[in-house]
């Protein structure tokens, strides 16, 4: 009988110590994993934007606590094959069950390693057109001009066009314009350099561009360009066409717009107009 109970208590003794060193296997590793998660975001703060070294210190730190986790359960003697074995299965049903999601995921860390734009970047993907406030695993949320929430999947942005329209410290602004056949191209491009160089908005460098885009239905189509910061972009482009709108009729510049003739039988001759006085003879 002493046997026995000895034995009964060698086995809750070592149950005991298996547990203990399971939970210190688990207290070790939490430290551990935070200690290396916070290692690995402060050796690659430079290239990394602080959503991506954000996933990065998670991916670190349930990794390394993940291993712990498994250690602590071997510990306790838990047959760790037939745990893997189980995850594999799930894992397979998880993958045909989530196929987009997957995508998504491998897009999101694309995005995140190819760093096109950062959060609080203006970016153009499509039609839309807004401020990216969060960079996730899955998609890229958006706040339009309009403050609307746009969420797009990280797969549609790996397989569309995107522009991010804060990427460069300025921007150029392409102003179309159209005059008369009879104006004076050159006076007309001297007089667009002087607004451009009163306007303090306008960068001297680059130096503004004058363009001849050809003969239009009704008009002399120009393209004048000039270079603003891009904190002033929007504003540049609204007060230079009301400088040039203004300078145009001080100076006596026509803007024309498209004119319509209609012709009739079959000679093409003009449509004939007879004005009839609303006085009475």
């Amino acid at each position: 009988m002493e046997n026995i109970q000895d034995l009964l208590n060698s086995s809750e003794t070592n149950r005991l110590i298996s547990v203990a060193q399971a939970f210190i296997f688990i207290f070790v590793g939490f430290l551990v994993a935070r200690l290396l998660s916070a290692l690995s975001a402060k050796l690659t703060q430079k290239r990394f934007t602080a959503h991506g070294l954000l996933i990065l210190k998670r991916a670190v730190f349930y990794s390394v606590f993940g291993l712990f986790i498994i250690s602590a359960l071997k510990q306790l003697g838990f047959d760790l094959s037939i745990l893997l074995g189980a995850a594999g299965i799930l894992t397979v049903a998880i993958g045909f069950a989530s196929q987009t999601s997957a995508s998504n995921l491998i897009s999101g860390l694309f995005l995140m390693f190819e760093r096109p734009f950062s959060i609080n970047d203006i970016i153009r993907v499509g039609q839309i057109t807004g401020e990216v406030i969060s960079i996730d695993l899955l998609s890229v949320k958006l706040r339009t001009f309009d403050n609307l929430f746009v969420r797009i999947p990280n797969e549609t942005m790996i397989k569309s066009e995107v522009t991010t329209l804060t990427r460069f410290p300025i921007r150029r602004a392409d102003l179309l314009i159209g005059i008369a056949y009879k104006e004076d191209i050159e006076r007309v491009k001297k007089l667009l350099e002087t607004i451009a160089d009163k306007n303090p908005l306008c960068l001297d460098e680059p130096p503004p561009i004058f363009i001849l885009n050809g003969f239009g239905a009704s008009s002399i189509d120009i393209q004048f360009s000039v270079w603003a910061k891009r904190e002033n972009f929007l504003q540049l482009k609204n007060s230079i066409y009301t400088e040039i709108k203004i300078a145009f009729d001080e100076h006596g510049i026509e803007i024309p717009f498209p004119h319509m003739s209609l012709y009739t039988g079959s000679e093409s001759a003009p449509l004939p107009i007879k004005v009839v006085s609303d006085e009475k003879s």
